[in-house]
């Protein structure tokens, strides 16, 4: 019994020391972990990152230097962090297997996030599907439709495929297909066209607008009239000019013919019938 006090008092002194030492370790280690986070959220805010991106990621950091400073104190005391970080590794491993799809879609909402191939406030086409952006998550993006639907897709699934921001640009090009009579002469009805053109008030003045003639069809001459606008002006602006080209085309005397097909009958085969 005496030789284990004397034991543990000649020990203690070591033993005190290394608890001090490992206290003022964690105490650091806290310190630094928590300034380290401070400074990177600070810094990603001020670079315009996303805020939730920015505080998951200064999360992360000081998780990440608390688990250096906890393996650092127990090797203080000789406890063997290899098996520790070992299991770690391995639980963030099954940890990984079990949410991977999970994973893939904060991947890629980090990479929307950080590339911004759209923000709140646009419309785009993604996986099928038109809407106006309303949020960006880590996990998902929300979109309200024209006709007031709201979708959930998962970021995974936008970022693997092809992404169309129809707002990205002030101004838009409206391409409308008309097709007219053959029998109806070419120059008239560019004219004709370039009148309908004009009379479409919600146009960009001055734009590059034209009348192009795109192909001769199988039951009529296609013309397609293309007409600079405003973004927001899109939808109007293509009413407009079907309206106006009816209206032109009918004072014209330009026919729009629909689909027909002629049937030939043989001449033997009509006496026999």
């Amino acid at each position: 019994m005496q030789s284990t006090l004397d034991a543990i008092l000649t020990q203690l002194p070591d033993y005190a020391i290394k608890v001090v030492g490992v206290l003022a370790l964690f105490i650091a280690g806290r310190w630094l972990a928590n300034r380290l986070a401070k400074n990177l959220r600070r810094n990603l805010e001020r670079k315009e990152l996303d805020p939730t991106l920015a505080r998951f990621f200064s999360t992360m950091t000081r998780i990440l230097v608390l688990v250096v400073v906890v393996l650092a104190c127990l090797s203080i005391f000789g406890i063997e962090t290899t098996s520790v970080a070992a299991v770690l590794g391995a639980a963030a491993f099954a940890v990984g297997l079990a949410l991977q799809g999970s994973l893939a879609n904060f991947a890629a909402g980090v990479m929307l996030v950080v590339f911004r191939p759209y923000r709140v406030d646009d419309v785009v086409t993604v996986a099928s599907e038109t809407g106006k952006v309303i949020e960006i998550g880590l996990f998902t993006t929300t979109l309200d439709t024209p006709d007031n639907r709201r979708i959930i897709i998962p970021n995974g699934t936008i970022f693997s495929g092809t992404i169309l921001n129809v707002t990205a640009h002030p101004e838009r090009r409206v391409d409308i297909d008309i097709g007219c009579d053959y029998g109806a002469d070419l120059d008239a009805t560019r004219k004709t066209l370039e009148r309908a053109i004009a009379a479409v008030s919600a146009r960009l003045d001055g734009g590059a607008h034209q009348v192009v003639l795109v192909g001769l069809g199988a039951s009529s001459v296609d013309w397609q009239l293309r007409i600079w606008t405003k973004t927001p002006d899109f939808f109007t602006v293509r009413e407009q000019a079907l309206t106006a080209a009816k209206r032109e085309l009918d004072a014209a005397g330009i026919g729009i013919p629909y689909p027909q097909m002629d049937v030939h009958i043989d001449g033997a085969l009509g006496k026999a019938a």
